[in-house]
């Protein structure tokens, strides 16, 4: 075999990127739980007095603060650090249209379960998502959670045909796999004559999507319970939702009967799943490559975890998904919108 080193070397250049990529996870995670972003984005700070602020400990907080910089994360100059405005936008607010941070903890929550996965490797078992660390729930709602906040409300139901109207003047809407019910409550919030119903089979995300609803005031129009999207209950819904996790199901087809067989015959089931192409060769994209990395330590294995066993994958595209809603018994399909990260589904009996 004939080595080209030039190649060689240009191939461990991106190794040692990732490498660095992977020790900046968890640096940015330290960021996110000492409040060092938020407090940095008060004002320019030496360790010292970023120390000062966050009730840490300066000789930390300088290697951080290097690491940071060196990754672009903050700005350096003479001593002293920084954020621009657009680092502070993606980094310090959980409760805006975008909260990067949410991401870190997502993923590092994921790898802590790899020992797990590795084993399924070997088994074909799965490994549930209620088996994974806590940190997989609390970064998942961080991140996505932002991502409803700067779209679904503003773009994503608008887009739908006839969908607002209806929640404005009062629909019944199920929020299937509805999480920590973030989705589930921006849907309350914004339609106050609705009513909005939320399920998912883990139980402890329920409790916390119930405790969310009331800290919002909406538990008056929201109810939760746990239930798996092939058996929640109740019919005749104006909306049924999904959002991002059709294809952590064991039973997607299952799950779109259960969808088919629950909206009304006017009603519309609206479809949020990673934005993904048809092909592996389409989604050889920075994009791509996060999705597939999480789908085969999270997605899959929570998917073949569950009755039926099987998995659409993170990066499933559009043919997979019109074909389970065709299956299904569903009769339209269309993209309605989409962002860098996700693709939105209008789908109708």
């Amino acid at each position: 075999m004939t080595v080209d080193m030039d190649k060689v070397m240009a191939f461990v250049g991106k190794a040692v990127a990732d490498v660095g990529a992977t020790f900046a996870a968890g640096n940015v995670v330290l960021g996110h739980r000492l409040g060092l972003y938020r407090a940095l984005a008060e004002g320019p700070a030496t360790p010292e007095e970023l120390a000062a602020r966050t009730e840490t400990t300066p000789r930390y907080v300088a290697e951080w603060l290097a690491g940071q910089a060196a990754g672009g994360y903050v700005e350096h100059a003479d001593g002293v650090y920084s954020m621009t405005e657009e680092q502070a936008f993606a980094l310090t607010d959980p409760d805006g249209p975008l909260y990067v941070p949410g991401a870190f903890v997502l993923a590092t929550g994921i790898i802590r379960s790899e020992p797990r996965i590795a084993e399924a490797f070997r088994s074909g078992a799965g490994v549930g998502w209620h088996e994974h660390h806590e940190d997989v729930f609390l970064g998942c709602e961080a991140f996505f959670r932002a991502g409803y906040i700067g779209h679904l409300v503003a773009e994503w139901l608008p887009a739908l045909d006839g969908v607002v109207g209806k929640l404005q003047r009062g629909a019944r809407v199920a929020d299937v796999g509805c999480g920590h019910g973030a989705t589930t409550v921006l849907m309350a919030e914004a339609y106050p004559a609705s009513t909005i119903a939320g399920s998912d089979y883990h139980d402890a995300s329920v409790e916390i999507a119930r405790k969310r609803a009331a800290d919002a005031g909406v538990a008056d129009r929201t109810s939760f319970e746990v239930a798996s999207a092939q058996d929640f209950a109740g019919t005749g819904y104006d909306l049924v939702t999904t959002f991002d996790c059709l294809h952590d199901m064991g039973d997607p087809l299952g799950a779109a009967r259960r969808i088919r067989a629950a909206l009304d015959a006017d009603g519309t089931w609206l479809v949020v799943e990673p934005a993904a192409g048809d092909s592996v060769d389409t989604n050889a994209t920075p994009v791509g490559r996060l999705f597939y990395g999480a789908s085969a330590l999270c997605c899959v294995p929570a998917a073949r975890s569950q009755e039926g066993g099987y998995s659409l994958g993170a990066q499933a595209g559009p043919a997979a998904l019109r074909q389970v809603a065709t299956d299904a018994g569903f009769t339209r399909f269309r993209r309605a919108v989409g962002t860098p990260l996700n693709d939105v589904y209008e789908i109708r009996p």
